[in-house]
């Protein structure tokens, strides 16, 4: 269905090849999962896919690639939109219309379909992705996992032989993102559906895939295992490096970026390596054995102690109520943020989680109660001035990209923030190594612009930190290094709020987790406690290893 043929691309300008060379064959009904580096050119294959590449983005493409025997060289995109639909990173990019049904009807209007089929089929999407509530709602007011869902299912109504999705979940709570795994694995397997996916979030999605493309060399495994270890130069994979398909379990073992199941799976040595939890508690009875006797891990076991023995309040919100367009987002909410402690916020799409962020940072206007970050109160101080208190990196990077490369976002940083010259640099270049002053921030992936806002707002050092989605878009070794910077920040007395889907950060990082439904507080306690006690919300490690409390890799590594 989809083959490539010694594909690589070069961007004008480029010192080498934007992706490792791509010689592969994916025969129809089966998912492929695309898995690289953040940086390795994953989305950049995709684009070959759909024709994105090179009829919009410009560049030069090698090679050959063909979709239903279609030559995607020869045939723009709108020549492959009755075979092939795509959803990017970034759902917003992806909308023509204003509302929820009228979204989901567009890809087939632009067909020609008759009006019953369209209507048919707009209902049976609504129930597979669960959208029937939101079904009149303005695609501008929805979150963003929910419009994330929307992108997904405009692309299903018109029945495409192929999906290329890029990071399909990376926005959806834990439960949203298996209702939208399964129903992928219904296309693939009901209605013989070609799906080629890149996600990060592989203990999503590894143990759905039939086979798998790695855009790794030979090598860059040893540099993963130590996320210190420099990049290659331009943060991806070495372009002079070829890419492998084959089996999930075979190409795990030599990936860079692997779930925590496989890390678990090798740490006990096992062989094959598990891609399933299930698979992985059927082996576990002698690693449980080994561990009965170790001494469990504290509270909060990968976060730094505060440094003080009663850390001091940086923010109060007291019984915050806030409304809408006439929607309740928040009810009755109410949090103390200390100093040195991590605070995650969890919960469904369209729980309040960045409403309650962006009202820290005073974009809303409490309708209820009172909200304080240190001292002052959000919507009344100058933004200016509330930098030095509280800083915002959003789930869309972007927002906080103006500059025309990374040196200039960089200076911008250091003036905006009164910082030394270099202090926001430094930070990039712990975060994303190899990627050089002069990139244009639009030619870096969803996660190195992610790493780029996060130092360009780490760099004013404000005592009160909030990440809104911060691992969309990171590999396992970003995420890593990500990981590594919040604990020293939290050490250094820092309160940082991460408002996260992502069970294995909040597993790893935070020391307590506060679960928001429909605006209002349904849970708030120890990591440990909070987690464990949902199995949607649980970690994998925790999973295999239930009952025994352990929590992460890390952890049981530590034991061992």
């Amino acid at each position: 269905m989809i083959t490539f043929e010694q594909v690589s691309v070069v961007h004008d300008g480029a010192d080498g090849p934007a992706i490792p060379v791509v010689d592969a064959h994916i025969p129809e009904g089966e998912l492929c999962l695309l898995v690289g580096p953040s940086g390795a050119g994953k989305s950049t294959l995709l684009g070959t896919v759909a024709g994105l590449v090179p009829h919009f983005t410009g560049g030069t493409l090698r090679g050959r690639v063909t979709v239903a025997g279609r030559d995607t060289r020869t045939h723009k995109p709108r020549e492959l939109a009755d075979v092939v639909g795509t959803v990017g990173q970034d759902p917003l990019a992806h909308f023509v219309t204003d509302t929820v049904e009228d979204e989901l009807a567009y890809g087939m209007e632009s067909l020609g379909l008759p009006p019953g089929t369209m209507r048919r089929r707009v209902e049976e999407t609504l129930d597979l992705l669960g959208l029937n509530e939101l079904r009149d709602r303005p695609i501008a007011s929805l979150s963003g996992g929910q419009q994330q869902r929307v992108a997904i299912g405009s692309v299903l109504t018109p029945h495409p032989r192929v999906l290329v999705l890029d990071e399909p979940t990376s926005a959806l709570d834990p439960p949203a993102a298996e209702e939208v795994l399964a129903v992928l694995q219904r296309l693939v397997h009901d209605l013989g559906t070609t799906v080629l996916m890149a996600e990060h979030r592989l203990e999503r999605v590894v143990q759905y895939a039939d086979r798998m493309l790695l855009l790794a060399p030979d090598g860059e495994r040893s540099r993963a295992a130590d996320p210190a270890a420099p990049d290659a130069p331009g943060g991806g994979a070495d372009p002079r490096g070829t890419a492998r398909i084959g089996d999930p379990a075979a190409l795990l073992a030599v990936s860079p970026v692997r779930p925590p199941v496989v890390e678990l799976g090798e740490l006990a040595g096992w062989d094959p390596l598990p891609l399933s939890v299930r698979d992985a508690r059927r082996r576990a009875d002698t690693l449980r054995r080994r561990l009965a006797d170790r001494p469990a891990p504290a509270t909060a076991p990968a976060a730094a102690d505060s440094p003080a023995a009663e850390p001091r309040p940086v923010a109060e919100v007291s019984r915050l109520g806030l409304v809408r367009d006439r929607v309740t987002a928040l009810h009755e909410v109410s949090l103390t943020l200390h100093a040195g402690r991590t605070t995650a916020l969890m919960g469904r799409n369209g729980a309040g989680k960045s409403t309650l962020l962006n009202t820290l940072v005073g974009m809303h206007r409490p309708s209820s109660g009172q909200v304080s970050v240190g001292g002052r109160i959000p919507h009344r101080t100058r933004p200016a001035e509330l930098l030095r208190h509280v800083g915002l990196v959003p789930q869309e990077p972007r927002d906080l990209l103006y500059a025309e490369t990374v040196g200039r976002e960089c200076r911008t940083a250091d003036a905006d923030a009164d910082a030394a010259p270099g202090s926001c640099r430094a930070l990039v270049s712990r975060l994303l190594p190899g990627v050089p002053d002069s990139t244009h921030p639009r030619d870096l992936s969803e996660g190195q612009r992610l790493a780029l806002a996060l130092a360009i707002v780490l760099t004013a050092r404000p005592p009160l930190l909030l990440l809104d989605e911060p691992t969309r878009g990171l590999d396992y070794a970003a995420k890593s290094r990500l990981v590594v910077l919040l604990r020293e920040l939290a050490a250094q007395g820092h309160a940082i709020v991460l408002a996260t889907h992502d069970v294995e950060l909040v597993a790893e990082l935070a020391h307590r987790v506060v679960v928001l439904a429909q605006g209002e507080t349904v849970a708030d306690g120890p990591t440990d406690e909070v987690i464990t006690s949902s199995p949607a919300y649980a970690p994998q490690v925790s999973k295999i290893l239930a009952p025994q409390p352990w929590l992460t890799v890390g952890q049981v590594r530590e034991a061992l």
